[in-house]
């Protein structure tokens, strides 16, 4: 890996992070075979076969694409670029972030244009940046609610003319942003799931990343989607499109992914916790700190590389100091999740105190998994949070139909304990699919009950 390949990815490094060396190996051997002209796709297949193992299905995703563009990919013109895709995807797996895999802008854009390449020989279908960010996770159900008709029919007639300078990118866009972001933020509820309050959240984000003034074309599509969402009739109370949630939750979750959270963006963190998303809060004030600490980051990383002994977790290979440090904090998240459980179900109607403990609990756990790269634990961790969320949001709107179903709850609970007690023993977790499956259909099948407001 070269400083170039460095300076194309967005995070920073996590040196305490599991490798997926198999993927590493299989990667670094499809880049030479691709400068010498050779066949890539056994590598390729190799590469997502182990991160489907390791639980990074994000990266599973993008190797999955690569072995797809791959027979396209030797042309003359599609030789460099496909180079540069492999090498940027090597570089991000070695650096073993596994929000940045997820969230990465420079690893959607060659997503992107795989899928295009493909799509020039064969039938293909369109990509979305949720497609990878948010690949696996279950999508909590929004709410649309219905506003007067005369307060709607001034904000369609602001929002449609402060839309259109945005889009073409003319002079007086920055005004109109500001008249956009007016607009939502007076649509927005004071729900929790309310889909106005997301869709402030997201125009917030793009604001003070700078997205939006600078005419990002996902920027414009988001505001075009909002548009969209005004215009659709609302009778009372009724479930956003699952379509809009999901592409403005990924947008919400990018940046925050990729360079952590401030003190000041506490609200932002907890409409990500209320979906099922968490974030590193971020310590380093100035660009020279980030620096600082990136190459000390890079330097433990090749010293952990060079000697330190890692325990091999199956097609993850996790460095043994951050694995105990992940065994003492799985070992107290399960305690508490196991106690805050027994106590949310010992009555008929679940305690809001104890499921609140259970929600922190399972969040806790899913980030120090994620950390260490067992991404099937952190997956499924972070839907138990999600679904236990959902259950305090039900208590406190009065609303049993928003809470999912107690049994999937109890099977993801006792496969999590399962996969831990293996990776106590040095064993390599099971899959997570079944059971994140059912957990993803009970959070996603208890949605907001639609109701006419006279």
């Amino acid at each position: 890996m070269t400083s170039a390949d460095l300076q194309r990815l967005e995070a920073l490094p996590n040196p305490r992070g599991g490798a997926v060396r198999d993927a590493e190996a299989a990667l670094a051997e499809a880049r030479k075979a691709n400068e010498a002209r050779m066949a890539v796709v056994g590598p390729l297949l190799r590469a997502a076969q182990a991160l489907r193992q390791a639980g990074w299905l994000p990266s599973q995703r993008f190797a999955d694409a690569l072995v797809l563009a791959a027979p396209f990919a030797a042309a003359d013109e599609c030789l460099p670029p496909f180079n540069t895709t492999l090498a940027d995807f090597h570089a991000a797996l070695i650096r073993r972030n596994l929000r940045e895999l997820a969230c990465s802008p420079t690893l959607f854009s060659h997503y992107r244009d795989l899928h295009a390449l493909v799509a020039r020989h064969t039938q293909s279908y369109a990509v979305a940046f949720e497609d990878l960010a948010l690949a696996g996770r279950p999508i909590a159900p929004a709410t649309l609610r219905a506003n007067p008709a005369p307060k709607l029919a001034v904000l369609r007639a602001r929002y449609e003319q402060a839309l259109l300078p945005v889009l073409k990118g003319s002079e007086g866009a920055a005004a109109a942003i500001d008249e956009l972001d007016a607009c939502i933020d007076a649509l927005a509820g004071d729900d929790p799931y309310d889909v106005w309050r997301l869709a402030g959240a997201c125009a917030r984000s793009l604001r003070v990343s700078g997205r939006a003034q600078a005419g990002d074309s996902e920027a414009k599509r988001f505001y075009a989607r909002c548009n969209m969402l005004l215009a659709e009739p609302v009778q009372g109370s009724q479930p956003a499109p699952r379509s809009f949630v999901r592409a403005t939750l990924a947008l919400v979750w990018r940046d925050y992914a990729l360079y952590g959270a401030a003190a000041e963006d506490a609200d932002a963190v907890a409409l990500l916790n209320d979906y099922g998303l968490t974030v590193d809060w971020h310590i380093a004030a100035t660009q020279s700190s980030e620096v600082a600490w990136e190459q000390s980051a890079t330097g433990a990383e090749a010293a952990a590389d060079a000697g330190a002994v890692s325990r091999e977790l199956g097609a993850v290979s996790v460095p043994v100091y951050a694995y105990e440090d992940f065994l003492q904090t799985a070992d107290a998240s399960m305690s508490a999740l196991a106690v805050s459980t027994d106590a949310a179900f010992a009555t008929s109607t679940p305690d809001t105190v104890a499921a609140g403990h259970a929600v922190q609990s399972a969040y806790r756990l899913g980030a120090a998994a994620q950390a260490v790269g067992l991404g099937h634990i952190g997956l499924l961790a972070d839907a138990l949070g999600l679904a236990w969320r959902r259950h305090v949001y039900a208590a406190q709107i009065g609303s049993p139909e928003c809470a999912p179903a107690r049994r999937p709850i109890e099977q993801a609970g006792e496969a999590l304990r399962a996969m831990l007690l293996r990776v106590a023993a040095g064993v390599a977790p099971p899959d997570s699919a079944v059971p994140l499956a059912l957990l993803t259909q009970a959070i996603e099948r208890a949605g907001p009950a639609s109701s006419v407001i006279p």
